[in-house]
């Protein structure tokens, strides 16, 4: 049940008009948002999380994406398995979760994991993996079906699900709007994981999707693309069409409390540049937004 796109909702990233329909205050101007810098810690005093998802560093080990996240001024991380394989043990994974702490990162979440199993077996083999590395979090997608039993063990386990919108080509879950059908009425621990790129390319208007999906919003993917019907237009955030401004705006007057995850799927060979200019840019933006009440 993809949302019909919305008349209008494409609004152009240097409009920051949305942002005092919102009774926020907007102090970026001109061609681009000027860049804030990290030196005011990894945080900022940021009204918005802002971290990485460890899938934009797959081709690194994770002793270097430890320290290419530690660059960008972030202490927090979303795990994918190449950075931490299913198949450790459960004391190799509680080695690798204290490596990541003690370099100073938060695990904030892992996946996208994909359940594959209606068994009890099969689903807590992944909430044993995220109970380990003690993930708070687990970022997923799997068969509707599956998910009575996923909501069975999130309760059981106290971790929540957010399940990943993966855009026109998943048969499951292609925009937010399908993932909150599928979840209504279900444990508060089991919601949404918007991929803004993803949502984008439904033809949904990803500041609605987010504030239709309020505290089902457990966690967010950003990305920006070009043309916003191409997956393979992906650039760095804020060279894009996705409306970031405004997107941010709705998250902070919605007291958004999940984290905002740069997923960099371009340039894997070499990605830091970019990342550190998407995450200059998340900066920009939110140095302009002043919290206030939804």
């Amino acid at each position: 049940m993809t949302r019909p796109p919305i008349p209008g909702a494409a609004l152009p990233r240097r409009d920051f008009l949305a942002l005092g329909a919102l009774g926020l205050t907007a102090c970026a101007a001109g061609s681009r948002v000027a860049a804030a810098p990290a030196a005011a810690g990894p945080a900022g005093g940021s009204p918005l999380k802002l971290g990485v998802a460890s899938y934009s560093l797959r081709n690194f080990p994770r002793t270097r994406m430890i320290e290419m996240v530690k660059s960008l001024g972030t202490p927090w991380v979303n795990l994918k398995s190449f950075h931490l394989p299913y198949e450790l043990s459960p004391a190799e994974i509680a080695a690798a979760r204290q490596e990541v702490e003690r370099a100073g990162l938060t695990i904030v979440g892992g996946g996208t994991i994909t359940f594959d199993q209606d068994t009890d077996a099969g689903v807590a083999r992944y909430f044993d993996y995220a109970r380990a590395a003690g993930m708070p979090l687990i970022v997923a997608t799997m068969d509707p079906a599956i998910l009575p039993r996923v909501e069975r063990f999130a309760r059981q386990y106290d971790i929540r699900v957010a399940i990943h919108n993966h855009g026109p080509e998943d048969k499951h879950f292609p925009s937010p709007y399908d993932v909150l059908a599928a979840v209504k009425g279900l444990d508060p621990r089991v919601g949404l994981c918007m991929d803004i790129g993803h949502t984008a390319r439904t033809g949904t208007d990803v500041v609605r999707a987010a504030a239709d999906a309020g505290p089902r919003l457990l966690d967010m993917h950003a990305k920006d693309l070009r043309d916003l019907h191409d997956v393979d237009s992906q650039c760095v955030v804020g060279e894009g069409k996705i409306p970031i401004a405004s997107l941010f705006a709705r998250l902070v007057a919605m007291n958004y409390s999940g984290h905002v995850n740069l997923e960099y799927e371009i340039e894997p060979e070499d990605p830091l540049p970019g990342m550190q200019r998407s995450f200059s840019y998340m900066r920009g933006v939110l140095a302009g937004i002043a919290p206030g009440p939804a």
